[in-house]
């Protein structure tokens, strides 16, 4: 999978980053760049993100257990499948990137 990117500046939330819980061994890295101050959590879902009624407000999100409330730029990674990720900034005076990768081979 290509790098995939999402930015929060100011308080808000990204798109879901999907994932391909197809891929074995699923192993996804990502770093989180902060810039200025901010408050964020990285958060991952199991729901079907590709369904057409599918509503990320109204989704069931889990916080990473290394970034809930973070305030400094850092990395991290999930083993294990989830469909999607995406960021959560809840207090900012900048600006949070996100960027993940993914490696596995398909069909594993």
């Amino acid at each position: 999978m290509r790098r995939q990117f999402a930015t929060v500046t100011g308080i808000g939330v990204s798109a879901p980053i999907p994932l391909d819980h197809y891929i074995s061994p699923f192993s996804v890295g990502f770093g989180a760049v902060v810039s200025a101050t901010a408050t964020f959590n990285i958060q991952h879902t199991f729901d079907d993100v590709f369904s057409p009624t599918y509503v990320p407000a109204s989704g069931t999100w889990f916080n990473h257990p290394n970034f809930i409330s973070a305030v400094a730029s850092g990395d991290g990674n999930y083993a294990f499948p989830v469909t999607a990720v995406r960021l959560n900034v809840a207090a900012s005076g900048g600006s949070v990137s996100l960027t993940l990768i993914q490696a596995g081979q398909v069909g594993g």
